[in-house]
């Protein structure tokens, strides 16, 4: 029998909740199709290759151009948006493609994971006392914000998160340097990536701009947002362990006791092979011009070189099925990160496609903005770009569904006024992975503070100091780009 509450008791009180991301664009694509009744479709003139559009060549459509319940091959609809959107294009586009190599890479990072190399490697450079210095908090955050920047470490910020909290609590540290050191510095890496492939490499794709290019700036731009975030942990780190500072979000002893297996020579074989294939990865794409198919048949050979590593060293807990079980369960969980993807492109069809040469509503918008931002100084446009963007992932948090759908307008509203596209995507980028530190909608962020056992108020009442520095820096980053036309 369930308990039932007391008369005239007070109902509790739920708290309010982010719809999900799919259900979002869901939302979007109603408001789209219903656009369509309402505005007039457009087209521009466009020349170059690759293409680009001529300002000032918009040509507005006879009238609205409806959009159909049910599509057909000339049409997208409503309900048919998703199924649309999921099969458009080839395995180089960036809908067919980009869903692909994201499944494949969750399903080999899920394999890496199951090793346990991590997790062994990070256990056994963590000390069990309190007589430890910062070298290893500051070790620690360099590797994450790199991870962050070579993969895209995000939700497995989560697990390494759960290890790390009784670990870093048992060398005298609090709950908010395990924040700083896993998942913001992972989220540093993540904005500032030259190569993360749930970010800049879809952008760039979508934006028609090579894979990697302009990467000498962001990789300064990584090395500088990493050492400010370092010294800003370094100090605060230091004042926890020392006492000078009060200690924020301790966890209990029982907490400490996580059993991590020991660090073998197959666990450092496991890193060495993913630290090669890094290595491939860049070069490829660097020199042969690799992109999605041959990035993921380049990770897939990783992953295929970690199942015989574990095998043949006989990793506990990483035979021959339990990896197959990983590479499933890692691919699902980047499973929803492809359907953002395919809904978002769907959202696009409805709207009339992307092309900037044939009619459709994102035409329209494209030159409605380019008119608003006409008055505005270039260097306005840039930031406000790199603000735009921090405002929308508030709603979509996700990196690969934000570039999905905010790209196709950037980077041919860049074209219009007078902004590059490498810096549209810089802007993307800035916008998207720092604001994942503050926001409520991310459910990475959310776990991780459930990891630590710290409330959103205790981090958002930290946080919000170093949030305001980090939109400084990154607003002179946007103007001085734009300035130096990157």
């Amino acid at each position: 029998m369930t308990d039932q509450p007391a008369p005239g008791a007070a109902l509790p009180q739920q708290r309010w909740q982010m719809p999900d991301t799919l259900l979002i664009l869901f939302a979007l694509a109603a408001l789209a199709w219903a656009a369509t009744w309402v505005f007039t479709p457009g087209s521009f003139t466009v020349s170059g290759d690759p293409a680009r559009i001529v300002p000032g060549s918009f040509t507005a459509a006879a009238g609205p151009m409806p959009a159909p319940v049910m599509g057909d091959e000339a049409r997208t609809g409503f309900i048919d948006f998703l199924f649309a959107g999921l099969v458009t294009g080839d395995r180089y586009s960036a809908t067919i493609g980009l869903m692909a190599f994201i499944i494949v890479l969750g399903g080999v990072f899920g394999m890496i994971m199951r090793t346990g190399a991590i997790d062994a490697a990070l256990q056994a450079a963590l000390p069990g006392g309190r007589a430890a210095n910062e070298r290893l908090v500051i070790g620690l955050f360099i590797a994450f914000s790199l991870a962050g920047a070579v993969f895209g470490l995000s939700e497995e910020a989560i697990a390494l998160t759960l290890l790390l909290a009784p670990a870093l609590t048992r060398a005298g540290y609090d709950a908010v340097t395990t924040m700083l050191v896993c998942y913001g510095a992972s989220q540093i890496g993540f904005a500032t990536s030259w190569m993360n492939p749930f970010s800049v490499i879809i952008a760039q794709s979508i934006s028609g701009l090579p894979p990697m290019s302009g990467l000498e700036l962001r990789a300064a731009l990584w090395a500088l947002y990493t050492a400010c975030a370092v010294l800003f942990t370094w100090r605060y780190a230091r004042a926890v362990r020392l006492g000078t500072r009060p200690r924020i979000g301790v966890l209990a002893g029982d907490d400490s006791n996580a059993s991590v297996a020991a660090f073998t020579s197959a666990h450092l074989m496991v890193l060495l092979v993913v630290l090669a294939g890094v290595g491939w990865v860049a070069w490829g794409v660097t020199t042969r011009g690799y992109y999605l198919p041959e990035i993921a048949a380049q990770f897939f050979a990783v992953g295929i070189a970690v199942v015989i590593i574990a095998k043949a060293g006989r990793i506990a807990g990483a035979n021959v099925a339990a990896m197959m079980d990983a590479f499933r369960d890692g691919a699902a969980q980047l499973l929803p990160a492809a359907l953002v993807v395919g809904a978002a492109k769907g959202i696009i069809l409805i709207l009339g496609g992307d092309d900037p040469a044939k009619a459709s509503l994102l035409n329209t918008l494209l030159d409605t903005l380019g008119s608003l931002t006409a008055a505005m100084p270039e260097w306005l446009t840039a930031w406000a770009m790199y603000m735009v963007q921090s405002l929308f992932n508030l709603f979509v948090a996700s990196g690969s569904g934000q570039a999905s759908i905010t790209m196709p307008i950037m980077a041919p509203l860049a074209d219009i006024s007078g902004v590059t596209r490498q810096t549209a995507v810089l802007a993307f980028q800035l916008g998207d992975g720092l604001t994942n530190l503050v926001i409520p909608t991310s459910a990475v962020l959310m776990a991780c503070l459930a990891a630590t056992r710290l409330s959103y108020g205790e981090w958002l009442a930290f946080i919000w100091r170093p949030m305001l520095g980090l939109v400084a820096l990154s607003s002179v980053v946007m103007i001085a780009a734009h300035g130096g036309g990157y």
